[in-house]
């Protein structure tokens, strides 16, 4: 699939995206992986979600940390930018935005931290897209990649959005191939993300 294919299918699909990833239990998923670990970013933080959909993850982020954060959302949807936007706007975050592909994002300067849920699986090179990710990155900076794993749900989801699946072993190897430390691992607990997807929280070295 073609990226302004998938620009599109999104644009199409975020009316109901962001409802039908909260039924799921995602956002709740999301949050438990992010209040899983001890870091915690200082106010001012420059924070990317990359690939943000209508706003789950960051809206999780913004959830635990407060709204004095420095949020920038990345989506090749217009549509989807427009419902995340939304979404952190509630709660007081006024966040910038980007409706542009990974590999074409041009910050001002580096972040601090980087989200990317279910992003690499729609890549044909997942070394590259991290080694991108880590070019974005202050040295020491984080990165919370969700990631889908092998599970007959997933071949489920696969007809739609002609997703890869990859086993831990295979992240932590793109991980390490792409400059990036990793310093954790989380395993969902409940839900269809508990079958669909892994939590890993890495370090920019």
């Amino acid at each position: 699939m073609s990226a302004s294919d998938l620009s599109l299918k999104y644009d199409r699909a975020a009316p109901a995206w962001g409802d039908k990833m909260r039924l799921l239990g995602y956002y709740d998923a999301y949050l438990g992986f992010l209040a899983s670990q001890t870091f915690r970013a200082p106010d001012g933080n420059r924070v990317l979600d990359v690939g943000c959909g209508t706003g789950a993850f960051a809206d999780a982020w913004a959830a635990i940390h407060g709204p004095k954060q420095d949020i920038t959302l990345l989506d090749p949807s217009e549509e989807m930018l427009n419902r995340a936007e939304t979404l952190l706007q509630r709660r007081g975050v006024v966040a910038s935005r980007d409706a542009a592909l990974l590999e074409s994002h041009r910050p001002s300067s580096p972040y601090d931290c980087l989200l990317a849920a279910h992003v690499i699986e729609h890549v044909t090179e997942p070394e590259s897209a991290l080694s991108t990710m880590r070019e974005l990155t202050e040295r020491d900076g984080r990165l919370w990649l969700v990631v889908s794993k092998p599970h007959w749900c997933n071949a489920i989801i696969w007809l739609q959005w002609r997703h890869r699946a990859y086993r831990r072993e295979r992240v932590a190897g793109f991980l390490e191939a792409s400059g990036w430390e990793l310093e954790a691992e989380y395993a969902f607990p409940s839900g269809p993300p508990s079958r669909t997807s892994r939590g890993y929280l890495a370090r920019a070295i």
